[in-house]
């Protein structure tokens, strides 16, 4: 049985102030359901310290992410941050190959593939993102799209780093648009992601890989969205800045867990 991960990704936004209030919220209202789902929040770069402060004075089970990551361990990357650095802060997850970081930035299967790795060797979880535009959609490519991101961001990655993955399925059209996935859909394309997984490591790795997904996830949807047998949680942008919002669906993914 794989245990729901629940992520929520802050994205640009929020301020130190509000985002404290936010970490506190979210911690305090997950706290009683912590053995049933795993919850990271992502916040910007330069309020994680603030928020691991916050996590561990409420000797907190959520977990702390970053949005991004450098591949090198040091040097002269101006505006760059390292695995090391973020391990040196309390970091435990980071996030590889979100849609807007490979569309609005332009990072390549190859960078992200970089970063996962690094990620992975650095003993760090890491939520490897993968999904079509909305052109791809309507081309009939999701599979195509979604099997190319993965077989290229895990390109040489060990079986034994697979405790520390997780993949994300994000919808392109689907994310900040207020358009969804149905409960169907979502369930179709996540499993051909596990049967992609399971030709690169095996069926059996690959029904312990966890796969979220995201693109418009709220707590009105999630229920139903979290019944399908290959949607092991969700990662969560604009909802996730709501505290009710988020605490909703992560105990609509508590409540998916059977008895």
């Amino acid at each position: 049985m794989r245990k729901p991960f629940i992520g929520g990704n802050w994205k640009m936004n929020t301020s130190r102030a509000s985002g404290s209030d936010l970490a506190r919220a979210v911690s305090d209202g997950v706290n009683s359901i912590r053995a049933a789902v795993d919850v990271a929040i992502f916040p910007p770069f330069p309020y994680l310290m603030t928020i691991r402060q916050i996590l561990r004075e409420r000797n907190s089970a959520v977990k702390l992410g970053a949005q991004d990551c450098y591949f090198e361990p040091d040097g002269a990357f101006t505006g760059e941050v390292s695995l090391a650095m973020l391990k040196d802060i309390g970091v435990d997850v980071v996030l590889a190959g979100h849609s807007e970081r490979r569309h609005v930035l332009g990072e390549s299967d190859e960078l992200i593939n970089k970063k996962v790795k690094a990620t992975l060797e650095a003993g760090l979880e890491c939520i490897l993102c993968c999904g079509e535009k909305l052109e791809q959609r309507v081309s009939n490519l999701t599979d195509t799209v979604n099997e190319r991101q993965i077989r290229a961001g895990l390109a040489g990655v060990p079986g034994e780093y697979l405790s520390r993955l997780t993949i994300a399925y994000e919808p392109v059209w689907a994310i900040g648009t207020g358009k969804v996935a149905t409960p169907e859909d979502a369930q179709t394309a996540q499993q051909r992601i596990r049967a992609v997984l399971a030709q690169l490591y095996g069926q059996e790795a690959a029904d312990r890989i966890r796969i979220q997904y995201g693109g418009s996830l709220k707590a009105s949807n999630a229920r139903d969205i979290f019944k399908q047998p290959d949607v092991d949680g969700g990662l969560i942008g604009g909802a996730s800045l709501k505290s009710d919002e988020f605490v909703a669906i992560c105990r609509a993914a508590a409540e998916s867990v059977p008895a």
